[in-house]
């Protein structure tokens, strides 16, 4: 991070499936937790707050909410971080 003040957030997208079939199948309490997760992890550090993933999925980073995983890609250039999947972590990385 860089000086206070000077950190503009990440945008954020969402991929076509996160919206009609991962967040819709999350309870109450997973959205309220991913949500804030999202706000105030997830736009300001992308990168120091997600952990690389590796082989087949390299070039992601993945974000731990209790059980869960946000599954993400960051566009530098853009200033944007484009979240692939929300799901329970033992379903995460079968899809």
């Amino acid at each position: 991070m860089t000086k206070l003040g000077t950190n503009k957030p990440y945008n954020i997208k969402y991929h076509k499936t996160v919206v009609k079939k991962d967040i819709p199948a999350l309870n109450k309490s997973a959205k309220v937790l991913i949500r804030k997760a999202i706000e105030q992890r997830l736009s300001l550090d992308p990168i120091g707050f997600g952990k690389p993933l590796r082989y087949s999925l390299k070039g992601y980073r993945r974000l731990r909410v209790s059980h869960y995983r946000i599954v993400y890609n960051i566009n530098i250039e853009k200033h944007t971080v484009i979240i692939i999947a929300i799901k329970h972590r033992k379903d995460i990385y079968e899809s």
